[in-house]
C-alpha cells in the first residue's frame, strides 16, 4: 500500500454498508414506484397474462381487494392501461373515453376507496381502434396527425373530467401535449391535473408481453414512423425540448434500461422536470427469465435495473416490480 498514490485510495470510502449507502445521488424510496394495471371490460377479470410474469387483467370489482393490501405496504400511485375485449372498436378509437368503459369506471372506484392513491391515465388510441395504430389514419393507412391529435385531447380532458390526477399520452404524435395541455386550461383542470410526456418513446422489441396484455398490436405495418428509431439519439433530445416547451410537467423515457443514455439526456435536457422512465414489458420478462435460468438472483439483478435508472437521473420508475419493492424496501 506504501506505493499507492493517496488519490489511487478509494476503498476506505465503501468498505462498509453505510458508507455505501452515501455513494449514491439518490436513494430508492417506495413513492418512487409506479404500478401499470391493465384494466378489462369484464368487471369481474383476473386473468394471468402468461408473457407477464405475476400480472393480471382486472376487472373494476377486483381493484379494491388487489389494491388494498399494496396501498397498506405503501403503494403511493398507478398508470391505468385499458383493455377492452368486448367493445365495438372503431377507427377513431371510440371505446377509450367511454364513461361505462374500465379506465373512467376505475378512476371513480380507486378515488372512492384510496383518495390519497395518485392515479396517472395512460392516454393512447391504440386499444381502441379496429385497425390498433395509436391515431387516425389517412386512405393510405398512414396517421393523420391533426385529428388524431384532437382526439387524444379529448379522451385526456375526459379522463382528467373523471377524477385523474395525471394524463400520460403515449401515442407519440407530433402536436399532441400542446394540444392535452390547451385542452386541459380550457376545461378548468390546465392547475389540477399533471400531464406526464411519454417523450422519448422508441419503437422497440421490448413491448411484446405488453401488446399481449392489452391486445394493443397493430393490425398492419408497425410504428415505427411515430415511435423514435432506436438508434435516434438526436430525435430524441428534440422530442425532449418540444415537449418541455408545450407544457409537459413530467418527462419519460422508454424504454429504459436500453436508455440510459437517453435518461440522462432527459436529465440534463429537462432538469427542471421530474423524469419518468418506464421499465417496460420485455424487459421485467427478461429479468424474471434470467431468474428462472439462475443467470441471477431475481432480486438482485431487479434492485441492479432500477438502480441504474436513478442512478442515470430518473426519478419516478414505472415498473411490474412494484409490489415486491413495496416489500423490499420496507
Amino acid at each position: 500500500m506504501a506505493s499507492l498514490d493517496i488519490s489511487s485510495v478509494l476503498q476506505g470510502g465503501y468498505q462498509h454498508p453505510v458508507s455505501r449507502s452515501w455513494q449514491g445521488r439518490r436513494q430508492l424510496t417506495k413513492s418512487m414506484f409506479m404500478y401499470p394495471l391493465f384494466i378489462t371490460d369484464d368487471p369481474d377479470a383476473s386473468v394471468l397474462i402468461p408473457s407477464l410474469p405475476g400480472q393480471r387483467r382486472w376487472g373494476v370489482n377486483k381493484l379494491v381487494a388487489f389494491l388494498e393490501p399494496l396501498v397498506k405496504k405503501g403503494l403511493s400511485s398507478v398508470i391505468l392501461f385499458g383493455v377492452p375485449l368486448s367493445c365495438t372498436k372503431d377507427g377513431r378509437g371510440g371505446p377509450a373515453d367511454d364513461v361505462d368503459g374500465p379506465v373512467i369506471q376505475a378512476i371513480k372506484i380507486i378515488i372512492a376507496r384510496f383518495p390519497n392513491l395518485y392515479i396517472a391515465c395512460d392516454v393512447c388510441l391504440c386499444e381502441y381502434t379496429d385497425h390498433g395504430h395509436c391515431g387516425i389514419l389517412n386512405q393510405d393507412g398512414t396517421i393523420n396527425t391533426e385529428p388524431s391529435v384532437e382526439r387524444i385531447a379529448e379522451v385526456a380532458v375526459n379522463y382528467a373530467k373523471a377524477g385523474a390526477h395525471c394524463i400520460a399520452p403515449s401515442d407519440m404524435m407530433d402536436g399532441r401535449i400542446k394540444a392535452i395541455k390547451r385542452g386541459l386550461i380550457d376545461a378548468g383542470y390546465g392547475n389540477k391535473v399533471t400531464l406526464m410526456s411519454y417523450s422519448a418513446k422508441f419503437a422497440s422489441s421490448l413491448y411484446g408481453p405488453f401488446r399481449d396484455a392489452a391486445g394493443s398490436a397493430p393490425s398492419f405495418g408497425d410504428r415505427k414512423c411515430y415511435q423514435l428509431p432506436p438508434t435516434a439519439k438526436g430525435l430524441a433530445r428534440r422530442a425532449i425540448l418540444r415537449d418541455v416547451a408545450e407544457g409537459a410537467d413530467i418527462i419519460m423515457v422508454k424504454p429504459a434500461l436500453p436508455y440510459l443514455d437517453i435518461i440522462a439526456d432527459a436529465a440534463e435536457l429537462a432538469s427542471d422536470h421530474p423524469l419518468a422512465c418506464y421499465q417496460v414489458s420485455g424487459e421485467f420478462a427478461m429479468i424474471h427469465a434470467g431468474a428462472a435460468a439462475g443467470v441471477y438472483e431475481l432480486r438482485n439483478m431487479a434492485f441492479e435495473s432500477v438502480e441504474s435508472m436513478v442512478r442515470a437521473g430518473a426519478t419516478l420508475i414505472l415498473t411490474y416490480f412494484t409490489p415486491e419493492f413495496l416489500d423490499w424496501l420496507s
